[in-house]
């Protein structure tokens, strides 16, 4: 069985993809069997494996190349080898149109004052949030990935931050309940 997928990221991301002294590039290829072949004029990403069929993770590879390409730090996009962790991207412009100022202002609004509002999002759902071009990217498990989502989903619709962060401190609490019936039963 033989896998190739082509992947276009900006250009101004490739040097973080190959990493100094080709380190990134190297790393994403040991540890998920894969070739990279990266065209760094266009940004096209030629993913193809290598290894057999056991070792071979050629989604996790697209996933996070798909990950630094949308802004996050290679540390972070590498997470996606971890546990049941994947990645989510949204188009800000589902909720904005076409209309560059109305995704600047939902950028705004889900960065908020210094980064406040991404880290609060993050801490609360337990995930990696990247702002980059006109998209937002999740990197966290399937059940905390849907909160980050709803989240985002809600502050880009225009709901108060506060009542964003009470549902999620409401799932959290959920979540801890839920867990410490496990360890009681």
């Amino acid at each position: 069985m033989s896998f190739e997928k082509l992947i276009r990221i900006p250009t101004e991301r490739i040097a973080v993809l190959i990493g100094k002294s080709g380190n990134v590039k190297s790393e994403i290829e040991n540890a998920c069997s894969v070739r990279l072949d990266i065209d760094s004029e266009t940004g096209e990403t030629l993913i193809a494996g290598v290894g057999n069929v056991e070792t071979i993770q050629p989604f996790k590879a697209v996933e996070i190349v798909t990950a630094i390409g949308r802004g996050f730090s290679p540390k972070n996009a590498m997470k996606l080898l971890e546990g049941e962790n994947t990645l989510h991207v949204i188009d800000l412009r589902e909720f904005a149109g076409k209309s560059s100022a109305h995704i600047e202002r939902i950028k705004g609004r889900i960065i908020g004052e210094g980064g406040k509002a991404r880290r609060n999002m993050e801490r609360l759902s337990d995930t990696n949030i990247s702002i980059f071009g006109r998209t937002v990217s999740i990197i966290g498990e399937t059940n905390k990935l849907k909160l980050a989502v709803d989240a985002i989903s809600a502050i880009s619709n225009g709901s108060m931050h506060g009542a964003v962060y009470h549902k999620l401190e409401s799932a959290r609490q959920r979540d801890k309940i839920e867990r410490l019936k496990l360890w009681e039963d």
